[in-house]
């Protein structure tokens, strides 16, 4: 029982006593009775501190017990702004923590004099060997590694304790961290440079061994971008010569040599008589600039290819409505043939068959 309950108690007895007192002077009890009041008094309050005793237990400490006790052990330790390696020299992570430890009873160890520093060696041990294999730019990627790691209670090295780490930070310098930026915006930078490079090469292969290896490969090339306009490609006969001799670094073929000689927008001369004083140059036709394109191409008289693209240039003109200009160089490059008897085929079927426009129905 406490100072304050024993006083409490003490109180109590003396005011019973005293009330119990006036009861029986008013009331004239006989002597015995006051005999059996004394006895309660004395009997009562014993048997409630005896009571309260053995519902509290053992006897607590005194208060100068407490002041001479030997004071709780700290298990924890504050560490900040530990330089940790990093895979990269020169490159170091900051690193912060709150360790934490328990000492390991064992009847063999030795008292530990300082656990402190046992369980910071050890979390710091521990933190190096994940951090010299990182990458410096990825410090918040392994603070949050270490932070699972770590978290984990391990024995140190020497076996006296078990150590752990929480609110972990992990970050680089300022400074640091300004270089490894730069040296990111250079490597990307690098990428697209090199991106564009090899961009640049393979077109100038595809020009240079493809579409510019001759006249004929040119022409061929600048008649497919512009599949609609056949006398535009006609046209620039003279500039696909000179163009494609400057990429190969060779003369322009005695062929061609005409067609470079005139004056751009001059009219390529006709067959037939040119030195007549009078003679006025006629329009070209779609006929004129096909058969020089084919000149060009080294595609001569009589050679199947002639008829063949000439046939083929005609089909996507009577795509586009022009059924004349057609007309027209069927005529001139796929005439019609007139069989023998011989053939067994009926001339007036095989020469309609011709002379009808590509893509229309046979009578």
């Amino acid at each position: 029982m406490t100072t304050g309950r024993k006083t409490t108690t003490l109180f109590l007895t003396v005011l019973s006593g005293l009330l119990l007192t006036i009861l029986g002077l008013t009331q004239r009890w006989p002597t015995w009775t006051w005999l059996v009041l004394a006895a309660l008094l004395l009997v009562v309050p014993a048997a409630a501190c005896h009571i309260a005793a053995r519902r509290r237990g053992s006897v607590p400490v005194s208060f100068e017990e407490q002041w001479t006790a030997t004071p709780v052990e700290r298990t924890e330790h504050h560490v900040s702004r530990v330089a940790l390696p990093s895979n990269r020299d020169d490159y170091s992570f900051v690193f912060s923590a709150t360790v934490r430890w328990y000492l390991i009873e064992s009847p063999g160890n030795d008292p530990v004099l300082n656990p402190a520093g046992l369980a910071v060696e050890a979390v710091l041990r521990r933190a190096r060997a994940i951090t010299e294999k990182r990458e410096p730019d990825r410090a918040s990627y392994v603070q949050h590694e270490l932070g699972g790691v770590l978290s984990r209670m391990c024995p140190d090295p020497t076996g006296s304790l078990q150590a752990m780490a929480e609110n972990i930070s992990l970050t680089l310098l300022d400074q640091d961290q300004e270089r490894l930026d730069r040296l990111a915006d250079v490597r990307k930078d690098k990428a697209v440079w090199e991106h564009q490079r090899k961009y640049e090469q393979s077109k100038r292969e595809y020009l240079g061994e493809d579409v510019l290896k001759d006249t004929g490969s040119a022409v061929v090339w600048w008649l497919a971008k512009n599949d609609e306009h056949v006398e535009k490609t006609v046209a620039d006969l003279a500039l696909l010569a000179q163009l494609t001799s400057a990429a190969n670094d060779t003369d322009i073929p005695e062929r061609l040599l005409d067609l470079v000689s005139q004056r751009p927008g001059e009219p390529i001369a006709a067959d037939g008589p040119e030195d007549a004083p009078d003679a006025v140059p006629r329009e070209r036709t779609a006929v004129d600039h096909l058969s020089a394109l084919f000149d060009a191409m080294g595609f001569t008289e009589g050679d199947d290819r002639r008829a063949m693209l000439a046939r083929q240039i005609s089909d996507l003109l009577m795509k586009q409505n022009r059924h004349e200009t057609a007309e027209d160089l069927l005529r001139h490059f796929d005439p019609p043939v007139t069989p023998t008897p011989d053939d067994g085929e009926d001339p007036y079927v095989r020469t309609a068959t011709h002379d009808a426009p590509a893509g229309s129905p046979l009578v």
